[in-house]
């Protein structure tokens, strides 16, 4: 009775709470759940020294006293559209082509002005829609409704402080290409069927694509699906226009203009936007399909008007306290108008960025675009100033942010006009850095810590505002970098430069992650017509690194005279021990051309031996597969120096089992316990064949008898356990061991005799089909790279040698045999067998660089020609 008591009691008490929990959720405000803090993060005030004229309207000084405006957290809400009109911003914004300073035009077509003219159709297809949208109508509610809005930045440039192009008289370069004589017509004939083969290829692919694939990003090749991972602003197409173009496809490149109109860059199927990709592909992409066409007097001025629109969005990582960029940029308003710090980045995605601005620069007198990409050259030249573990070469992650938070120093460091200048600003106060709270959240904090004070978290924000005024006075907070008006920035660290990313071991090398940083020094120059002498010393430092520390030469059969670059750790602790990992990398394969290019560009005869042996060995790890195909990487065994060596199997297969001689001793020791018995054993094997299977089992019971468990301990445990252990039969080495349980009239089993070295490291060999000099465990995908054909193509260019049409037509054979599908080609997974399998994957270097590489070599060589066009990474002819 007295249970039953206290279960009522116990169900009226959960009653009650739940009700109190109801009426106490009803009136709090839904806004507290789903929306960032209120008001957002309020940019700073405007120097007065800052030009604003990227903006329509000035915004108004911040005043403590006034009530902030009810608008949606994060978005802007302080520049309406002039019209009137309600919808998304135009992405141009109030921004005019000029000379870098005039408001007005020097162009017919402005670019800026394409918004205005040519309304954004944007893509039919439905975006996805969110799982879970916030429950407010003033909030978006998918994806589709979300576009990107110009933001106020946070870090303006004065007019004054932009880095213009260089204005010096362009020097007269040294001339890059062969000097190529008439060819005969049975050369003709050749090349032009070879060129022929691969045209019908490229057809191939870009009809696939227009049929299943059309305004996605890249085309599945097997399944005749597409998907969707850069913005789902059709990769593809944008990617292949230059070659459509260079290729005499004229119709197909008119009708891909077209389509190029109705994408909008104001909104993106994810919500970071890549940046390294977005430039390499999107704005590289319509940048060189403006300029083969014809550039100003082409008439697709559409095409740079796209460029501009997408750089103006873009623009948008580079308003960071240091100006370096942020590289996965949050594209959405809530996301955008807040302050932003860069932070570890990828050399290659930090500065792969210069030739796509530059151009962009000098095809719309807009000095902006090349600050941009000066900035962060200054800071490379900086960190090699400052030193690095291999002179000449970076680490392959740096620490862009600005800021050492975890250095000390003294809050006096900062002159009294500095920091008069930030108090001047009158803000509530900037975002802080990692680690510490704002000085608002200090205000909130202490006020719900201190019972004595909570009138304090209601207090005004001008009492706000003198809270912060005395915490600067008396805190030892970190004063951050300047941004970059000369206005020091709030942020809780000590000024740094570039530095690498964390402790411990830097890597350096040539692949993914490093390499196109390195290939745009001498480029940049060259596009700059040599205007600007420190892309030169770039180069020179990076070659002369690379050629003392990374090269080395594979252990290979023939008489090939290749070189590879190896990837070397370093400990920042130890500079003295060098970490080698002898990597064969098709990622790495750029590197026959950058060193072709450069040793012409700059007159290094050497950089141009040395970008032959680069290349033959790519052409080397083509040719050494059963496919024809070099895998994406690998590692081989290294010559004992940089000079030819022969190949050496006895010491490759001992590199291929590192447990040699512990395996030939074990061998050793069965023959010699079991060797004699073995061989009687096998001569008997007829007559053991004949034993039935009762006698079989009696042989078997014999053996188990002796360690068997009592009837009442096997009950309990199961049948299994009185089955004896491995260790009871005898020792690893094969010698019986002391205390077993069998009989002692019973005769031991006959061990398996084991592996020996020749035997293990065949059964390797049959089992993973390595070529000779490869070691194990290599990623053996091919993903339709270009850059073994990229570096070929340059060398036949440079050196007008006919035998490297020879070795790419080779290549081509064999990408083709194993890559054709139903509908166009495909990435496969193993090229170390003779018929690789599928992926359904085709990602848009194929159409933009393989098949435009492959085109290019087989055609005339003024099509392109290395004196009057510079390629970016992704293979977009810009011009000279």
């Amino acid at each position: 009775m007295l249970k039953r008591k206290y279960r009522l009691l116990s169900v009226c008490a959960v009653t009650i709470i739940l009700l109190f929990y109801r009426l106490s959720t009803k009136s709090l405000q839904p806004d507290i759940a789903t929306s960032p803090a209120a008001g957002g993060v309020k940019p700073p005030a405007v120097h007065p020294g800052v030009d604003r004229a990227d903006f329509a309207e000035a915004p108004a000084p911040y005043a403590p006293d006034k009530k902030p405006p009810n608008t949606r957290p994060g978005f802007i809400s302080k520049q309406e559209p002039k019209s009137g009109a309600v919808g998304p911003a135009k992405p141009t914004g109030a921004t005019k082509l000029g000379n870098g300073e005039a408001d007005t035009p020097s162009v017919k077509d402005d670019p800026l002005d394409a918004a205005a003219r040519d309304p954004i159709k944007g893509d039919e297809t439905p975006l996805p829609t969110l799982k879970n949208p916030p429950k407010h109508s003033d909030v978006v509610k998918s994806a589709d409704d979300v576009h990107w809005i110009k933001p106020e930045e946070h870090y303006p440039l004065s007019k004054s402080s932009i880095i213009t192009l260089p204005t010096t008289p362009a020097k007269d370069l040294p001339r890059i290409q062969f000097a190529f004589p008439p060819e005969s017509a049975q050369a003709k004939a050749k090349r032009l069927e070879r060129r022929k083969r691969v045209k019908t290829e490229l057809e191939r692919s870009w009809s696939g694509y227009k049929k299943h694939a059309w305004l996605h990003d890249e085309l599945s090749p097997v399944s005749g699906g597409f998907r969707d991972p850069f913005c789902g602003w059709a990769a593809t197409l944008i990617d292949s226009l230059d070659t459509l173009w260079i290729a005499d496809m004229k119709d197909e490149f008119k009708k891909a203009v077209e389509a190029v109109e109705t994408i909008d860059f104001t909104r993106a199927r994810r919500s970071d936007i890549p940046v390294f990709e977005t430039t390499i592909r999107y704005l590289g992409g319509l940048i060189a399909a403006f300029d083969v066409s014809g550039g100003p007097q082409g008439g697709y001025s559409i095409l740079l008007n796209k460029a501009v629109e997408l750089a103006e969005i873009l623009m948008g990582i580079f308003d960071t306290p240091n100006r370096m960029p942020v590289l996965y940029y949050q594209w959405k308003p809530e996301y955008a108008s807040q302050p932003h710090m860069a932070g570890q980045v990828g050399m290659a995605e930090l500065a792969t960025l210069s030739l796509e601005f530059t151009r962009l620069a000098q095809l719309t007198s807009q000095h902006k675009y090349y600050d941009a990409v000066a900035r962060i050259t200054n800071a490379l030249v900086a960190m090699q100033e400052e030193g690095t573990l291999i002179p000449g070469l970076f680490p392959e992650t740096l620490d862009a942010s600005g800021c050492n938070r975890t250095a000390t120093r003294p809050e006096n460091a900062m002159s009294r006009a500095a920091q008069k200048q930030v108090e001047s600003q009158g803000l509530i106060s900037e975002t802080k850095g990692f680690g510490e709270y704002s000085d608002d959240q200090k205000v909130v904090r202490d006020a719900k810590e201190d019972k004595g004070a909570r009138s304090v978290a209601s207090a005004s924000r001008l009492k706000r505002r003198d809270a912060i005024k005395a915490s600067s006075k008396s805190d030892s907070w970190q004063k951050g970098p300047y941004k970059a008006d000369g206005i020091k920035a709030d942020w809780d660290c000590v000024v740094q430069g570039l530095v690498p990313a964390g402790f411990g071991l830097q890597q350096f090398h040539m692949g993914g992650g490093q390499d196109s940083a390195y290939e745009y020094f001498g480029k940049e120059y060259q596009l700059l017509r040599g205007r600007e002498p420190k892309y030169k010393k770039l180069y020179e430092d990076t070659a002369d690194a690379i050629d003392k520390y990374l090269l080395f030469r594979p252990m290979i059969e023939g008489q090939w005279d290749a070189l590879f670059p190896a990837k070397v750790s370093v400990s920042s602790h130890s500079t003295d021990d060098l970490l080698y990992h002898y990597e064969v990398a098709h990622l790495t394969c750029f590197i026959g051309g950058m060193f072709g290019l450069g040793g012409k560009l700059f007159s290094r005869p050497d950089d141009v031996e040395t970008a032959k042996k680069l290349t033959d060995g790519c052409v080397w790890a083509y040719q050494s597969t059963a496919s024809g195909i070099m895998p994406d990487g690998g590692t081989v065994v290294p010559c004992p120096s940089i000079d030819r060596c022969e190949f050496n199997k006895t010491r490759w297969w001992e590199l291929l089992d590192g447990s040699k001689d512990w395996r030939d001793d074990q061998v050793r020791k069965w023959e010699e316990q079991y060797g004699d018995a073995a061989s009687k054993k096998s001569k008997g094997l007829g007559k053991r064949a004949a034993i039935g299977r009762p006698e079989a089992k009696k042989a078997a019971d014999r053996e188990t008898r002796g360690s068997q468990l009592p009837e009442s301990l096997r009950a309990k445990l199961g049948k299994q356990s009185g089955s004896p252990s491995p260790q009871d039969k005898g020792t690893t080495d094969g010698t019986k061991s002391k205390g077993t349980g069998t009989d002692e009239g019973s005769k031991e089993p006959i061990p398996k005799r084991p592996m020996s070295h020749e035997q293990y490291v065949k059964m390797i060999l049959d089992t993973t089909k390595l070529p000779p000099g490869y070691l194990p465990n290599p990623s053996a995908v091919y993903l339709l790279r270009p850059e073994a054909i990229e570096s070929v193509w340059y060398m036949y260019r440079i050196t007008g040698d006919a035998t490297w049409m020879d070795k790419g037509w080779r290549m081509f054979e064999a990408t083709v045999r194993a890559t054709r599908t139903s509908i166009a080609n495909s990435a496969v997974s193993d090229v170390l067998s003779k018929e690789p399998q599928p992926k359904d994957e085709m990602e848009s270097f194929w159409i933009a660089e393989t098949l435009k590489y492959y085109y290019l070599l087989f055609s005339e060589p003024d099509l392109i020609s290395l004196d009057e066009w510079v390629l970016n990474t992704e293979a977009h002819p810009f011009k000279l």
